[in-house]
């Protein structure tokens, strides 16, 4: 039983590591039980002269260890689990130590380990450790030359990080190969590869000239659905030299997508490794989704060649510092790729769905955390998505100009060097001539700014005075907050358009802004937040009437849609409370108004069809019930399918646009005509099995026939049987393809779903998308059916977790984040939540899984 927290580590114990590494030779002799591993270390004192040399390891075997060619005696040295200390070394010298690992048998999939029969690495953040000795922390920065020998038969192709060298035959029909990277990096960025591939290739020409290799490496067949990744790569590689002048510094840019991944991609230094989800793609295997998530994943991991390789984090408490930024940087790639407010909007749900939530419970934390428990569990949402949203308030401030100039500014002086928060926004504090210490504060208070807007109209005098006052609500650990500087992009609307429009800073706990309008001027509309500043939750008083207004009159696109949502978290509300028997015609009328309105942009369009989501509104009224919820959801749904029915005719009529392409265009099509499938599956209608049938066989693209499998996976009768039937028959030897009918069941189901969808043969617990197509899709996804008041949803979930956590620990952990709303529960489902919860915190669990759930009970 563990039922102790895990020792938490702290920022503010940060000391330099006292050696410096100025070398790393590594030797593989790779097989798949017992891989040997040599580590030549050069090593030079920096520190204190008495301090010990301390080698991180785990699940190592070491063989040998010796100092300038001399063994290490073991009264020497001191090994532990955790790793290898030697107490006295001379100032400068040459460590080397030879250990054994197994591969095959490393599920938890950190370190070196085996994927389809092929050696992966994946080192972020503490995998490294698991190959060999060595100080396994970001601050420690070297360069590293790679050798590696494998059975050529089996393992063809072998690649590391840098640049190819040396390659050959040896005896025994194996061979070799060696890599060189002279970029100093940090061990968590060391990448090995070998296997036997197809190899999609293709070149770049840098703004310099430079033509790069660049190659991505797949499955055998796979070769033509990496099409869409390598072109998203050049794209990228394109933007990232005209929006930031940053032009790639290697001569090859490699690429290998396993099937086998904890994570989307990681982003190491001239081979990244993917999660084979986001490489792979066509038109009758992936989604427009799919698809876009491809090019905005590729996009991020590159970025990261400047935004965390060349410029790395001090200490993993900086996380944010190289994973904020490069969110926000491959949000604004897609936002030039394709809609900028559709991207807007998009990202905000994203946000507020998880990243909202995670600030309201029991694991909320700072954007710059002061301590953790377990690493792995610091890949938050907070970390991502609202360390983005502080940088692009950083940019709306300063302007673009200055923006770019303060990059410029850290690239140039801190290239090579692992920095942290305070470095990063000297350099803007130095070509501004602004002092953002009070917009720190984003990085070290936790918790969702709450914004009241009041505002009161003199009709005689025509004025009309907006206050605007702020509150930083208590989370774990942090009580009394501070005011935070915040931008807030407003304008006052009349029916021709904007009146004002201004940038306010509040910088205070309030403020009022009074404006003097024109004579005959009639009361203005306040709009506040526009393109969404600020990543804030605004509370206003308005008449039904005047949200009504804002839907027609807003100018600016995420206001427009933003308006739409507000209403509609009030009615679902209301409906899910039995104070309204039916939605308000009103409202439903200006909705599909709104959407009709948009149809010439359909991306824009589909958006505003889509309601909150169930989770959303656990933020707005507590204690929350998520089947009532629901409930109110579906009558708003039904019966703006009813308004919007003719339209959805027209639009479902039409053919698919063909030849299929997954650019803006036409995905923003297809999003109109899915999110029409959506509400057709929650209308109740008696034609609604039907018509999703017809489509689902008659569809040419996977993403309206998921669309229409996803709609008749949420009823119940003989069309949905046939259509699950068939997809599986279609797909059963397509992994990544069966991951979508696996998620479409998970995520309109009930408990006994997920039970049977468990004892599937295909259910395979070592291999985390299959995990998260199932319980992930239904604990995230279908918060009715996980958040049931009998508790039969946790207890299925907590099975499942339960024997995660013993294969994969960082697989266990992020499962585990799906009860961090459990306090806002209804009574009888936070009982059962809280009941789960205990009994997974009485089992043997994992460092990083007994880390979650010792916050989560608090």
């Amino acid at each position: 039983m563990r039922t102790e927290a895990p020792i938490a580590v702290q920022l503010s114990d940060y000391t330099p590591y006292p050696f410096e590494i100025e070398q790393v030779d590594l030797r593989f002799d790779l097989h798949p039980d017992a891989t040997l591993v040599r580590a030549d270390l050069k090593i030079r004192r920096t520190g204190a002269a008495d301090a010990a040399l301390e080698l991180d390891g785990e699940a190592l075997e070491l063989k040998s260890i010796a100092i300038d060619g001399e063994p290490v005696p073991a009264a020497a040295y001191e090994l532990t689990p955790a790793g290898l200390t030697l107490k006295q070394v001379p100032d400068a010298f040459t460590l080397v130590t030879e250990v054994e690992i197994a591969p095959s048998r490393n599920t938890a999939l950190s370190g070196l380990y085996m994927s389809g029969g092929r050696f992966c690495t994946q080192c972020e953040a503490i995998g490294f450790r698991r190959i060999t000795f060595y100080p396994d922390r970001p601050d420690v920065m070297s360069r590293f030359t790679v050798r590696m020998t494998a059975d050529k038969a089996q393992y063809p192709i072998l690649l590391s990080n840098g640049t190819p060298g040396e390659s050959g035959d040896v005896d025994g029909g194996r061979h070799f190969a060696v890599w060189d990277d002279p970029h100093k990096k940090p061990a968590y960025l060391f990448a090995l590869c070998a296997g036997d591939y197809d190899v999609y290739r293709d070149t770049f020409t840098t703004m310099s000239g430079k033509q790069i290799d660049l190659a991505i490496h797949v499955d055998k067949g796979d070769a033509d659905r990496a099409a869409w990744a390598m072109d998203s790569l050049k794209r990228s590689m394109k933007w990232d030299e005209e929006t930031y002048g940053r032009e790639y510094d290697l001569g090859v840019f490699n690429i290998v997508a396993v099937r086998d991944f904890n994570f989307g991609a990681m982003e190491n230094k001239g081979l990244n490794i993917f999660n084979s989800a986001y490489v792979l793609a066509d038109e009758e295997t992936a989604t427009d989704a799919d698809f876009e998530a491809i090019e905005s994943i590729v996009a991020h991991e590159y970025f990261h060649n400047w935004t965390g390789n060349r410029i790395t984090c001090r200490d993993w408490f900086q996380l944010c510092l190289k994973e904020g930024l490069t969110v926000f940087r491959d949000q604004n790639f897609s936002a030039d790729m394709r809609s900028r407010p559709v991207q807007r909007i998009k990202d905000v749900i994203r946000l507020r769905a998880r990243q909202f939530a995670e600030d309201a419970g029991p694991l909320a934390h700072p954007v710059r955390p002061e301590t953790y428990g377990a690493i792995d569990n610091l890949y938050t949402a907070t970390v991502y998505e609202k360390g983005a949203e502080v940088i692009g308030m950083l940019r709306r401030m300063l302007g673009e100009e200055t923006y770019r100039k303060g990059m410029d500014l850290y690239f140039d002086r801190h290239d090579g060097e692992a920095v942290t928060i305070e470095d990063f926004y000297a350099c803007f504090e130095e070509v501004s001539g602004e002092d953002f210490t009070q917009f720190r504060l984003w990085y070290s208070q936790a918790g969702t700014p709450e914004i009241t807007l009041d505002e009161r109209w003199n009709p005689e005098t025509r004025e009309i005075d907006i206050t605007l006052k702020q509150s930083v609500p208590a989370t774990p650990g942090q009580s009394g907050k501070k005011p935070m500087l915040i931008p807030l992009q407003m304008a006052l609307l009349d029916a021709e358009g904007n009146l004002a429009e201004w940038t306010t800073h509040l910088e205070d706990e309030d403020v009022t802004l009074t404006f003097d309008l024109p004579e005959g001027t009639p009361r203005p509309l306040v709009s506040i937040n526009r393109d969404f500043t600020a990543p804030v939750r605004i509370r206003r008083t308005l008449s039904r009437d005047d949200h009504l207004a804002l839907i027609r009159l807003e100018t600016d696109p995420f206001n427009q849609w933003d308006a739409v949502q507000d209403l509609a978290k009030a009615e679902i509300l209301a409906l899910s409370e039995g104070t309204q028997a039916e939605p308000d015609a009103a409202l439903v009328d200006a909705i599909a108004a709104a959407v009709q309105a948009s149809a010439e942009d359909p991306a824009y369009a589909a958006l505003l069809t889509r309601l909150p989501d169930v989770g959303e509104l656990f933020l707005e009224r507590q204690p929350a019930d998520a089947v009532a919820l629901q409930a109110g959801r579906k009558k708003l749904q039904a019966a703006l399918f009813g308004k919007l029915a003719d339209f959805a005719d027209t639009i479902l009529s039409a053919p698919a646009p063909e030849p299929y392409n997954p650019g803006a265009e036409q995905a923003g099509i297809r999003a109109l005509r899915t999110a029409l499938l959506a509400l057709l599956a929650a209308s109740g209608r008696e034609d609604a099995a039907p018509r999703l049938l017809a489509i689902y066989q008659s569809a040419t693209n996977m993403t309206e026939k998921l669309a229409a499998l996803r709609g008749l996976a949420s009823l119940d009768g003989a069309a949905r049987d046939t259509a699950l039937a068939d997809f599986e028959q279609a797909w059963k030897d397509n992994a990544l393809v069966m991951d979508k009918w696996f998620a479409a069941q998970a995520s309109t189901g009930k408990a006994d779903t997920i039970a049977r969808l468990a004892a599937h043969p295909d259910f395979d617990l070592r291999n985390p998308n299959r995990v998260r197509s199932v319980a992930a899709a239904f604990a995230m996804q279908n918060l009715p059916a996980f958040h049931a008041p009998d508790g039969s949803g946790y207890r299925v979930v907590e099975d499942i977790i339960l024997k995660a956590d013993t294969v994969n620990p960082a697989l266990g952990a992020r499962l585990l984040t799906a009860f961090e709303q459990w306090r806002v529960l209804e009574p009888k489902a936070r009982a059962e939540a809280e009941a789960s919860l205990r009994r997974l915190q009485a089992a043997d669990l994992s460092k990083n899984s007994a880390d979650i759930v010792s916050r989560a009970l608090g």
